[in-house]
């Protein structure tokens, strides 16, 4: 007994000793995990505002599923086609994909499109915690619903510059009852067909369309029906007295949008996976691709429920808001506020979507200065009935580089241009690896007398520098003195304001092809955007699985 004793006693010496050494030495962090998605994308019935048409889904759900990793983690999506008649492809939007460029998701640039019946291996690493998305890069599918969240949170033990209790996540988007098929053909022909204006707003997959305005009323009753579930109010429920970070973002079609909360302000903490300086708003306003997380503490009279709406912003639509509810628990999820929704702020206040672009500073303590820039693009915005050529991986692209700038000189942004105006072509620009580039973006006047349209602008692969916006004509000689190069934040997507400009620096510092492109899916059909080069000899060795598309996939050897 008494050697049983002491054995035991020794143990229990070791186990302390070894216990304290632990609590003084650190240990090292769980490694990075592997994420695992297999994901079948397909068409299906569905009734997100009431209206039936056909959606593309993945797993049966528009939006599809949230991503949900953390920083460092591997995600793998086994992506199969069942479209039948449609080749696919998917962006991951904000994931720079360094080292992973063939799984950039852009069909035409990174990727051969996956054909019918085909399986594609997604694989990259979230390499920064944030705020993305997903959405198909492919014709004009993202309007059909193929798109979701991804939601990347720190490490185990690390802390954010804010606090919170719960963590949610809203995407908000303009819905068409016409098929994507019927939109690409008025796109394409000679006599021009304008999309028009979208015939819904949803809040997360889901908005309320009035089934008594239609105007060919169909046979079938459940064409349009006001009491289908699918279509009720998206509810997001809060506890009283508790703060919500709510990731709120933008995957329009068409629409720049204004959210809001009735009664509750919104402290805006980040933008495209970037802390900014708090500042607090009634309305936020979003161009499609761009994502913020807002603050909000859920502090109103908790016997009843509240709205949250969006309204088009920077165009005279006829779109009515989109509707949803905060929901108190424990009211119902589904019990009406008692309010008028609050109305949106007016659609032509430039001046109030200006200050607020103005106003995004990188936080304190996460301020990345910008290096000086090597090179200047200046690219003038607006609408021509002409489109660039797509660049395709199967042909050889014009070797000529696109032009740095316009003429400054004579160009007049305010008149409508001549259509001769307007640039064919699928040559590239190229970058020297590791050199810093400014990108101006110039609006202008569109076809269409006294029309500006606000374009949202997207970059893979990298995020730039936002230096500063302006208005009227960029001066290359003065405005370059007002840059912001204190505490910019830094984003992938930002908008250039009707009649405006706006200054961007990014690094060459990512090998490969990157598209650049106005992410208004009907002007990026139209052939609004362009491709950057940089680095492409240290990209690697390619994987079989990109070379080919179909039955040729990974016949070729590079």
């Amino acid at each position: 007994m008494v050697e049983l004793l002491q054995r035991n006693g020794c143990i229990l010496k070791l186990f302390l000793a070894l216990f304290l050494f632990l609590s003084l030495v650190e240990v090292p962090a769980v490694e990075a995990r592997i994420r695992h998605y297999k994901w079948e994308v397909k068409y299906e019935y569905k009734s997100p505002d009431c209206f039936k048409k056909l959606v593309i889904t993945i797993n049966g759900r528009s939006p599809g599923p949230t991503i949900l990793a953390q920083q460092g983690d591997t995600i793998i999506v086994e992506l199969t086609n069942s479209l039948w008649t449609e080749n696919v492809a998917i962006h991951w939007h904000g994931i720079r994909q360094t080292g992973t460029p063939w799984s950039d998701g852009t069909e035409g640039v990174t990727q051969c499109p996956i054909v019918p019946g085909d399986t594609f291996k997604y694989q990259f690493v979230v390499d920064r915690p944030g705020t993305y998305l997903y959405h198909a890069h492919y014709g004009m599918q993202r309007e059909a619903g193929l798109y979701g969240s991804i939601r990347v949170a720190l490490p185990d033990g690390e802390s954010e510059p804010l606090s919170y209790d719960y963590d949610r996540s809203i995407i908000l988007n303009d819905w068409y009852h016409k098929s994507t098929y019927e939109h690409a053909v008025g796109l394409s022909s000679l006599k021009f067909a304008w999309v028009g204006e979208p015939q819904s707003l949803l809040i997360q997959g889901k908005g309320r369309f009035d089934c008594s305005t239609l105007t060919t009323p169909s046979l079938d009753p459940d064409v349009c029906n006001a009491t289908n579930p699918e279509c009720s109010p998206y509810a997001m429920t809060v506890v009283p007295g508790k703060t919500y970070r709510l990731r709120v973002a933008s995957l329009t079609a068409l629409s720049a949008l204004s959210f809001q909360i009735e009664g509750h302000n919104m402290t805006v903490v980040e933008a495209d996976g970037h802390y900014v300086e708090p500042f607090v708003v009634k309305n936020l306003f979003l161009y499609s691709g761009e994502t913020y997380s807002v603050l909000i503490k859920a502090d109103q009279d908790p016997s009843r429920n509240y709205w949250m709406t969006t309204n088009v912003v920077t165009r005279n639509a006829t779109t009515p808001p989109g509707l949803a509810i905060l929901n108190y628990y424990p009211n119902h999820p589904r019990r009406s506020p008692p309010a008028v929704p609050p109305a949106g702020p007016a659609w032509d206040n430039v001046r109030a979507r200006l200050d607020q672009s103005l106003a995004i500073k990188a936080h304190q303590g996460f301020i990345h200065p910008p290096p000086t820039s090597d090179r200047v693009i200046v690219l003038l915005n607006n609408k021509h009935h002409q489109r660039l050529c797509p660049l395709n991986l199967t042909e050889a692209f014009d070797q000529t580089s696109p032009p740095d700038g316009y003429d400054f000189v004579n160009y007049d942004i305010y008149k409508t241009p001549n259509n001769t105006n307007a640039t064919v072509s699928n040559g590239i620009y190229r970058l020297q690896f590791n050199t810093t580039v400014d990108l101006i973006l110039q609006n202008a006047n569109t076809r269409n007398p006294n029309n500006s349209e606000t374009h949202p602008w997207h970059l893979h692969g990298h995020d730039f520098w936002v230096l500063g916006y302006g208005e009227g004509k960029f001066d290359m000689f003065n405005d370059p003195k007002k840059y912001n190069l204190v505490n910019p934040i830094m984003k992938n997507t930002v908008p250039v304001h009707r009649y405006g400009w706006t200054a961007l620096r990014f690094r060459a510092d990512n090998p490969g092809a990157w598209a650049f492109h106005c992410h208004i899916e009907s002007h990026f059909y139209m052939g609004m955007g362009v491709v950057f080069e940089s680095g492409i000899d240290k990209v690697g060795k390619l994987p079989s699985s990109i070379m080919g598309c179909g039955a040729t996939r990974g016949v070729h050897r590079p």
